[in-house]
């Protein structure tokens, strides 16, 4: 019997100041959600931290073309694919309340299920890859 590696999807809620980040194993169980500067530095650690779970298969990230821009790049640099994911649903937003750790999981669970995707805002800096 071998072990398989956990393979890790993210999703990021991103702001000015900070972004909220979610680990999630290939089941959508969480592995964790933190919360990390919006700053180079910052990027390196959530990189770091997501890969600390197991081989990252891809991130979903809100807003890669505002706050999330600085994020998407670095993460593609790295070779981590990135998928820009819409805002939750403001509907269920409103049942359910506002929560930067909820907006990060949603953003993960979007990208395993290939719902809520948009089409390349981030792919501008697919050319540093």
């Amino acid at each position: 019997m071998t072990d398989d590696p956990v393979r890790v999807t993210g999703g990021v809620d991103t702001h000015k100041h900070v972004h909220v980040a979610a680990a999630l194993d290939g089941r959508g169980g969480v592995l964790g959600v933190r919360e990390f500067p919006a700053t180079g530095a910052g990027h390196v650690d959530l990189r770091g931290w997501l890969g600390s779970f197991g081989t990252v298969d891809a991130v979903g990230v809100e807003g890669t073309g505002s706050w999330g821009a600085g994020l998407c790049r670095s993460l593609r640099e790295a070779q981590v694919t990135v998928h820009e994911v819409w805002r939750p649903n403001r509907q269920r937003r409103r049942r359910t309340g506002k929560s930067d750790p909820a907006d990060a999981v949603a953003a993960a669970r979007a990208v395993q299920a290939g719902e809520g995707l948009s089409d390349g805002l981030c792919r501008s800096s697919s050319s540093m890859r």
